[in-house]
Formats: structure tokens, sequence, C-alpha cells
């Protein structure tokens, strides 16, 4: 899996089950973004994995939410 972790000068930061990688913007489709999953075509190029993007950023915000709750559970309660 290639995931974007972010852009700089012109270059997406991968990162890929073996390691990081760099990849030209001007190889990728216009619109990538920071957490956007890539997949290689056949032919060599790249495109965005609508359904794997969203499915990571679904389960994202899940883990924040419960680490949220968890830290709202453990605040002392507050009298009003």
């Amino acid at each position: 899996m290639t995931v974007v972790d972010r852009i700089e000068g012109g270059f997406a930061v991968c990162e890929t089950d073996n390691g990081q990688r760099l990849l030209p913007l001007t190889e990728l489709p216009g619109g990538v973004r920071e957490g956007d999953v890539l997949a290689e075509t056949e032919a060599g190029g790249w495109f965005v994995d609508r359904l794997a993007t969203q499915s990571r950023r679904e389960a994202a915000r899940r883990r924040v939410g419960i680490l949220f709750r968890r830290r709202d559970e453990d605040l002392p309660k507050q009298d009003g």
C-alpha cells in the first residue's frame, strides 16, 4: 500500500510497506492530497484508490473519537 504522507516541493512523500518513497506530483492525478491511498496501474501510472482512502480516513476518525471519549471519561466531573 502506498499512502501520501505529505506534499513537499513538487513531490508526494509516501509511506509504503517498504519505507518512504518520493513520487513526483507530475506523475500523480491532479488533486492528490495527504492521506490518499495510491494504487499503481498496469501501465506504471498512479490513481487514487478512493475506497481504500475512505476506509483509512473513517478508521482514523473512529480511533480519534475513542481517544477523546476515553480522555473525557477520565476527567473529573465538574459541578455547575
